[in-house]
């Protein structure tokens, strides 16, 4: 019998990523972003240029060792990676001549999560929007190699935690007390495990990580779960049936890893 869907009041959630990754786009230049900005810039006013991500796809088998596989291309020009802004600052997108990302994140302390109902359908609509371009531009449709669902958590200190030796309050793989009578508490604290998804259809990637929030200067523990695999072809049905599937590994994922008095802690309701 298949457990109910998690679902939290107040999950720790400040970041998402729905994206989609595929073969180099024959023929895109650097003049290509900015007419697609222009499509787009009623919505999306401002811009910024970034490096670009490295091409990983997962792998498995032995050889792999549960590491993405890293390929070397000869490039012809610059390769660059474009952020272009929503006007309420929560959403972006991100492109580059072979990743198209859709982002959103939290901006202020009281942004409350969209949830993935209304995040999946704003994906698609601007993945159909960059497929109509790119098929005005006489440009190849992309062949989609890989998939990604990121959700990045944070759990600040004062809530569940208030020292490295409350980890088995907030991860069930520490629910068992720290043995104090030689170590002392932790003085950090990192954590990356993966999971291999059923057949091999992709993998579940945790990274718990001790930081200090940028915006505020708030201690927290970034809890960043990321399920990425290749899904059964390019159509947008068959991405969109793979992000569901990420999307329910990487939410199932956070339950898993985390204690009921943390659900406690976020109100879990399922």
């Amino acid at each position: 019998m298949t457990k109910p869907f998690p679902s939290f009041e107040n999950p720790p959630v400040i970041e998402t990523a729905l994206g989609v990754q595929f073969s180099p786009l024959v023929g895109w230049g650097v003049p290509h972003f900015g007419l697609f900005w222009s499509t787009i810039r009623d919505e999306y006013p401002r811009f910024q240029v970034v490096s670009p991500l490295a091409t990983e796809i997962e792998g498995f088998g032995e050889e792999t060792f549960g590491k993405p596989s890293a390929k070397l291309e000869l490039v012809t020009e610059p390769d660059v990676r474009c952020w272009f802004v929503h006007a309420s600052d929560e959403r972006l997108l991100q492109l580059q001549r072979d990743r198209f990302i859709h982002n959103w994140r939290r901006c202020s302390g009281t942004g409350a999560y969209p949830r993935y109902g209304s995040l999946r359908p704003r994906f698609e609509t601007e993945w159909r929007r960059f497929l109509a371009f790119l098929s005005a531009e006489g440009l190849q449709e992309p062949q989609v190699v890989q998939c990604e669902v990121t959700y990045i958590n944070h759990i600040d200190r004062g809530g569940i935690w208030d020292s490295f030796a409350d980890l088995g309050k907030l991860l069930s793989a520490f629910s068992q007390d720290l043995d104090v009578d030689f170590l002392p508490p932790p003085e950090t604290a990192l954590l990356n495990l993966h999971f291999i998804m059923p057949n091999q259809t992709g993998r579940l990637r945790a990274l718990l990580q001790h930081a200090l929030r940028g915006t505020d200067g708030a201690e927290t523990l970034q809890l960043t779960l990321s399920a990425k695999g290749r899904p059964t072809g390019s159509s947008v049905e068959d991405i969109l049936a793979w992000l569901d599937r990420g999307r329910e590994w990487v939410v199932r994922g956070f339950a898993a890893l985390t204690t009921e008095a943390a659900h406690d802690h976020w109100g879990r309701t399922e």
